[in-house]
């Protein structure tokens, strides 16, 4: 089982991460993971933050040589930012200079100060801060590193900005990741990342915020990680889950689920035929892939597929939005904390972390294994004994 939890807010000195149930055997570097909190930092249309800022990493257990061990892994990312907020952020007893009374619409702050009894809105946004994904995508390196020794590659990309989208089929391969990073909004399609770009100039200028939808998708997965047995282990269920948790997503789509709500059932499921060289499927194919992936809460071997979406964000450049003063009770407008116009290109770094940890624990659940070498060796038993008994099942 693989699992981790997070911990530190998002002016402190520090997030750090635990994981566990990582095989031994595991190549990993801080530069593997340094290089993945860099593209999540990356994208137009984030704020001054994220220029300056840099991720410093630990690496403080669970590693030795470049090798995992199999314990536990600790993870810490320094706050570059730390001596700024060291008074206003530290666990000394004491009180905050500037209390924050002005929740803002759309963030976790009313309800979490009315849920732990906080005067203070910084009580809860430090913790509710999308900041926190950094520890995330640092979980997701390890994920993709012992994904890629089964031959499981994830990309993510931008489909959707404002009211600009990429046209329908533009998707990029696992070889094609470099070319989304190198756009400046995480778009495979040159023509719409330039409307993009326009998008949010415009919404910058108006001091406003944009949300948008990044599809990810993982190539080379088996067929049959997840379940059908329990509601629990259905790999539909884990994976929406899992994208649903990120900050500010609010939908979360498997294949063409929504459009299929629509269709005939003729039109909507995607027709199987015979491929015997296609071994993660056991020789057999699915002629489209309107499914996504997963059909009965199980990996078909045919790509896995899901969009998700992101609402605009709620700090914005031009504080417009009404609230409550709760200090006073009266009308007013939201408090400003630095922010970015769109943060939608830093999502797709996001779920690919959050996919990449969804799949790993399925495929350790499936292959298990104490090292790297023993999880590999199974998963290579279990794809050739699909197509061995594939092709006994057929007719000659």
């Amino acid at each position: 089982m693989l699992r981790f939890l997070t911990a530190g807010e998002s002016h402190g000195p520090s997030l750090t991460v635990i994981v566990e149930g990582l095989p031994a055997g595991l190549p990993i570097t801080s530069e593997q993971i340094s290089d993945e909190l860099a593209r999540r930092r990356l994208g137009y249309g984030r704020g001054p933050r994220m220029r300056f800022e840099r991720d410093v990493l630990r690496l403080i257990g669970g590693i030795r040589h470049g090798r995992t061990l199999g314990s536990p892994v600790a993870i810490e990312i320094l706050n570059s930012e730390w001596p700024k907020w060291e008074v206003e952020m530290s666990a000394a007893p004491g009180e905050p200079s500037d209390k924050l009374t002005k929740p803002r619409p759309g963030h976790a702050d009313l309800a979490g100060m009315q849920k732990y009894a906080f005067d203070d809105a910084r009580d809860v946004l430090e913790r509710a801060s999308a900041r926190e994904t950094a520890a995330r995508v640092a979980v997701g390196a390890l994920a993709k590193a012992l994904l890629r020794e089964i031959g499981v590659d994830i990309v993510s990309h931008v489909v959707r900005i404002g009211s600009i989208a990429t046209p329908d089929g533009a998707r990029p391969g696992p070889e094609e990741l470099g070319v989304v990073d190198d756009s400046e909004v995480r778009c495979f399609d040159a023509a719409t990342a330039e409307a993009m770009v326009l998008e949010i100039k415009a919404a910058a200028k108006e001091g406003d915020s944009l949300g948008g939808i990044v599809e990810v998708v993982a190539y080379g997965v088996p067929v049959g990680l997840g379940s059908y047995v329990h509601w629990d282990r259905k790999l539909d269920g884990l994976l929406a889950g899992a994208l649903m948790s990120i900050q500010a997503v609010k939908a979360v789509e498997i294949g063409d689920g929504m459009a299929q709500a629509s269709q005939r059932g003729s039109a909507a499921h995607d027709a199987i035929a015979v491929d015997e060289n296609f071994s993660l499927g056991g020789g057999y194919v699915r002629r489209t892939d309107h499914a996504g992936g997963l059909e009965g809460g199980m990996t078909s071997g045919a790509p896995l597929i899901a969009k998700v979406a992101m609402k605009p964000l709620s700090t914005l450049n031009r504080p417009i939005l009404e609230t409550v003063d709760v200090a006073t009770g009266e009308s007013t407008v939201s408090f400003k904390e630095r922010t970015d116009v769109t943060a939608v290109p830093a999502l797709g770094v996001v779920t690919e972390a959050m996919m990449a940890i969804v799949l790993a624990g399925e495929a350790l659940r499936k292959f298990g294994g104490d090292s790297v070498e023993e999880f590999a060796r199974n998963h290579a038993t279990y794809v050739a004994h699909l197509g061995s008994t594939s092709s006994a099942a057929r007719p000659a």
